[in-house]
């Protein structure tokens, strides 16, 4: 059939595009319309969409397209922006609903297109064939994607960079699970079949293929030199779609290379681990032995839960938490210094158990999903090891921060997730902090002779948000004067928590057994941004370092059924608390906790926006330590890097019951 022809001048140039009858078009377009029509039969999708994507198709394999061979770097950047622009929507559209789909910034659109553009510049250094480039590159990251889509779908959780190092794990599971495309997923492979028919007409060549491969390095470098000076300081999401929804996917992930990297700190070598593991082994070796109560130990960590008058001045209606102020006897409480505001729970859980801290791990990490993969020092192994049965409970998802996984690593000898709870008992939406200390008095209730308990409960009662209402929730309190109606509701939610803390001790104060419980809030809850210039006076911004760290600080307590001194600590860090919770309960301290007891007398808490100089009286930046503090400091992180980063050269002597699984 004669052709249509449309000619383009400008600048000394011209291409061509012809449609052509050929009769292998008609058998081309046969086989893809066929497979349309098995995705339309087993997967289901609109009866328009198959009928375009055959007229589509059929039309694309009829061009044909002669582009002017002296601009071959034209060709090359059109068909690289439009690839990598195809390839960002389809991954975006394919993994999000549609109102999910529309929150990703501007900004985070074109990091992610650049991303993509650097993956297809570094293909074409090997193919020298732009078109061929197109092709694989869009596949490989939309293949991506695609075990992105599987990978939530099977545990609630995006696929990360550090997910790559347990992909053998993951593979061996993978076929107790249903593998099951949606709409959006189909229609994002018939629009590659549209792409790569399309590419597959555009002929681009280059003569000179060293200077194709020089330029080709150069726009590469450009685009990650965007992306790099952009996404410096945005930080990597792991909870649920927040990191699809926020960055892009795409950039997500290159997100979580980004934090894989950790340097080891200045002055670290192996005669500095020596010189410490000099320092410390004689000491254990001489507490070796030391008889304790060896208590069934209770640990709490509570949902939310804080003390908001530590941000400013704040008066309620009625006392929010009058049993847990009214507790002295064998009691140390104070405050703690978390590493997370408003959510990042398991950093939170990560500091209490291993002892380690966030101060020295890249802003907006999670432990859980990016650093945890085998089994690290913490109070679980330590317990174990003196004969303890070590349980978890978590009245919500075990897929929650991939907590199934990471239990197990950590030594967990039993895991109790929602199903194991009545369901019926519960405020808002959640489980109430009651059933789980139910839970936990019949655990212990049912333990068996002289077995020695360790039961860590991550309460989720007080999860926000806090703006809607509910039927079974009377809100009785509220702040006095200005506040907002999610505050209030957190308020009530707190005096509950209160409440079932104290039937929670009012039990095992009966009890003959030594027991120790500690409680501690994860971080604040994350209210109306109005609501804090009621409090300080400024808001969340602005703020001093004290103030800012007024937002991380949440209240604690370690009770005991037995006779322990009445202790009142002014500023302490969750990191901490593991090691005071061995001291409570009358145990010899392993070396790495006796480590953190000697630090706490110089520098009595840290986190990750900072440290308490007990020299100063004041926060200060890490980076601003000087003298003494400083140097215990680089001694902690020191340590810390060689528990979590240097699998070969870590210290026996304070990491000893780290199990080896190469």
């Amino acid at each position: 059939m004669p052709g249509i022809l449309l000619y383009c001048y400008g600048m000394k140039m011209n291409f061509k595009i012809q449609l052509e009858y050929d009769k292998k078009n008609n058998i081309r377009a046969a086989i893809a319309v066929t497979l349309a029509v098995v995705m339309y039969v087993t997967i289901g999708y609109h009866i328009a969409a198959l009928i375009a994507y055959g007229f589509a198709y059929y039309l694309i394999k009829s061009l044909k397209i002669d582009l002017d061979e002296r601009y071959p770097w034209l060709w090359t950047g059109i068909l690289f922006a439009a690839g990598a622009i195809l390839t960002t929507f389809s991954i975006q559209y394919m993994l999000l609903d549609a109102e999910s789909f529309t929150k990703l910034s501007n900004i985070n659109w074109m990091l992610n297109v650049f991303c993509c553009m650097v993956v297809y510049f570094v293909v074409q250094l090997f193919t020298s064939n732009s078109g061929l480039s197109c092709i694989i590159s869009h596949l490989v990251l939309l293949s991506f994607g695609f075990v992105n889509y599987f990978v939530y779908l099977f545990r609630g959780n995006e696929f990360s960079f550090s997910d790559i190092r347990s992909i053998g794990t993951g593979l061996s599971v993978a076929g107790n699970y249903q593998l099951r495309l949606n709409d959006r997923c189909v229609y994002v492979i018939l629009l590659a079949a549209l792409f790569i028919a399309f590419v597959r007409k555009c002929q681009v060549r280059f003569s000179k293929k060293w200077q194709m491969r020089l330029i080709d390095t150069l726009l590469g470098t450009i685009c990650c030199i965007v992306v790099i000076l952009h996404a410096w300081d945005i930080n990597t999401e792991t909870w649920e779609q927040k990191g699809t929804y926020r960055n892009g996917y795409i950039l997500n992930f290159v997100l979580g290379i980004r934090d894989s990297i950790v340097r080891a700190p200045e002055g670290y070598s192996r005669e500095a681990i020596a010189a410490l593991e000099q320092e410390y082994q004689a000491r254990v070796e001489d507490e070796a032995g030391v008889d304790g109560k060896e208590p069934t130990i209770i640990v709490i960590m509570n949902e939310s839960f804080a003390d908001l008058s530590v941000i400013g001045d704040m008066q309620t209606n009625l006392p929010l938490t009058p049993f847990i102020d009214s507790l002295k006897e064998n009691t140390t409480k104070g405050y703690a210094l978390s590493s997370v505001f408003g959510a990042k729970t398991p950093n939170s859980e990560w500091e209490y158990m291993t002892g380690n801290s966030m101060a020295f791990l890249p802003a907006g990490s999670v432990v859980y999903q990016q650093y945890i993969s085998d089994t690290p020092t913490s109070i679980v192994s330590n317990l174990k090891e003196r004969g303890y049965t070590c349980v978890a409970m978590h009245p919500y998802y075990e897929t929650g921060w991939s907590r199934n996984q990471v239990y197990p690593n950590l030594g967990y000898d039993e895991m109790h997730f929602i199903e194991d709870f009545d369901q019926e008992n519960v405020i808002r939406d959640y489980i109430t902090d009651q059933e789980l200390y139910d839970k936990i008095i019949n655990r212990y209730e049912n333990r068996g002779i002289n077995e020695r308990l360790y039961i860590m409960g991550i309460t989720m009662q007080n999860h926000g948000g806090y703006t809607d209402t509910y039927d079974n929730f009377p809100e009785k309190y509220y702040k006095v004067g200005r506040s907002y109606t999610d505050a209030n509701q957190y308020f009530s939610l707190i005096h509950e928590s209160d409440e079932a803390v104290k039937n929670l001790i009012d039990y095992f104060s009966q009890v003959e057994e030594p027991v120790e419980i500690v409680f501690f809030g994860d971080h604040q809850p994350s209210l109306n941004s109005n609501f804090y210039p009621i409090l300080n006076g400024k808001g969340l911004s602005g703020l001093s370092e004290e103030e800012l760290e007024a937002l991380y600080t949440v209240p604690f307590f370690i009770w005991t059924n037995y006779d322990t001194p009445e202790e009142k600590v002014e500023i302490t860090s969750l990191n901490f608390l593991s090691t005071l919770t061995l001291e409570r309960a009358g145990m010899e301290l392993p070396a790495y906790n006796q480590f953190l007891a000697d630090m706490m007398k110089v520098v009595p808490a840290i986190n990750s926006r900072g440290y308490y100089s007990k020299a100063q009286g004041t926060y200060l930046h890490i980076d601003e330590a000087s003298g003494e503090e400083a140097e215990w400091i680089k001694r902690y992180h020191i340590l810390q890097y060689n528990a979590m980063f240097d699998k070969r050269g870590r210290s026996d002597v304070f990491f000893p019951y780290h199990l080896d699984t190469d």
